[in-house]
């Protein structure tokens, strides 16, 4: 029955609204993990003008890449090189991440980037790899291309309005950004098992749990701002203000 309602793109019956529903809750699902980690690559530039920028250049690029992806699904997916690349790449970003030298200048130990034409490309390839997992499982639930497009589409407007927040977020919670590159490392490491054996893939609910609790530890503790650690300094010299004055008085 379902294939006589996709017989038309534009005959859109209940299974084919319920298949949508699906695809953009999956897609919204999974670009929280892929949110994070391009708000965290964004924050390279160290200007939050540049960082917008970016994700807006760079997400178009990037839905062009999807498209791209998508139509080209039932090819890509007989290559496992194409997986192999996109694994050893996430994981490269997240090894670059975690070895890189502590300045006590810049808390961001991400790629850096000297200009926004430097990121566009880094942000757009990141969201390819990452579309490597979620369009194989877009593709699982449809085999509709004009539905797994529309859901890549509203996927990425959510996307850029999630790595929008996440980069306000990331100079507020002390762990985000390790939490964003940990979770780009199980997206990477699936990627991986897929291309060693399929079987050995954890199962989407497993997935998302993992997820899920390590979003809990990145939002567990707030970055100490620097109004409060002025403000003992400011009380004090309120103290001695308020001494003067007596002073003057008397």
């Amino acid at each position: 029955m379902i294939d006589q309602v996709f017989n038309s793109p534009f005959n859109i019956g209940i299974e084919a609204t319920l298949v949508l529903i699906i695809l953009i809750f999956l897609e919204s699902v999974l670009s929280a993990d892929n949110a994070i980690a391009l708000a965290a690559i964004a924050q390279g530039l160290e200007d939050k003008k540049l960082e917008r920028q970016a994700l807006n250049f760079g997400l178009v690029v990037a839905y062009v890449l999807r498209i791209s992806l998508i139509m080209t699904a039932t090819w890509v997916t007989k290559f496992w090189q194409f997986e192999l690349l996109g694994a050893a790449y996430l994981l490269w970003l997240v090894f670059q991440y975690f070895t890189a030298n502590d300045n006590p200048e810049h808390e961001h130990h991400g790629p850096r980037f000297a200009n926004l034409w430097q990121a566009i490309p880094v942000i757009a390839f990141t969201d390819l790899a990452f579309s490597l997992d979620s369009v194989t499982t877009a593709i699982a639930v449809s085999q509709e291309k004009w539905l797994v497009i529309t859901g890549a589409t509203i996927g990425i407007i959510t996307l850029r309005f999630m790595a929008g927040l996440f980069i306000r977020w990331l100079d507020e919670f002390v762990h985000l950004e390790d939490a964003g590159y940990i979770t780009v490392a199980l997206v990477g490491l699936r990627l991986l098992l897929r291309v060693i054996n399929a079987d050995l893939v954890p199962p989407e609910w497993l997935m998302i749990s993992a997820i899920a609790a390590i979003f809990v530890w990145g939002f567990s503790q707030r970055t100490e701002t620097k109004l409060a650690k002025d403000e003992p300094a400011e009380s004090q010299r309120e103290i001695v203000q308020v001494g003067e004055s007596e002073g003057n008085q008397r």
